[in-house]
């Protein structure tokens, strides 16, 4: 019988990663349930995420529904603004 042996690698990251947010804002227009199934297709939320999401933007007038690079927010923003929801990077 051969033994097996493992190697762990440790490389480190240099550099930094400018992290965004996605912004959902407050609007008088979509119903909750409307932003609740858009936060759950387009942002992969739980509903019980996506619906935290709505309460906070419809009580404090904005929430930040999802984190990451602008990269990866872009189509996640440009999606939901074609579904006539409020959102911005920031």
């Amino acid at each position: 019988m051969g033994k097996t042996k493992e190697k762990t690698i440790t490389q480190e990251v240099t550099g930094t990663i400018d992290v965004k947010d996605l912004i959902l804002f407050n609007d008088d227009v979509n119903t909750f349930d409307y932003v609740i199934g858009c936060l759950v297709e387009i942002c992969g939320h739980t509903y019980e995420q996506a619906e935290q999401c709505a309460t906070v933007a419809h009580l404090k007038g904005k929430c930040s529904i999802k984190i990451g690079t602008y990269e990866e927010l872009k189509p996640l923003c440009d999606e939901l603004t074609r579904l006539k929801l409020t959102v911005s990077i920031k």
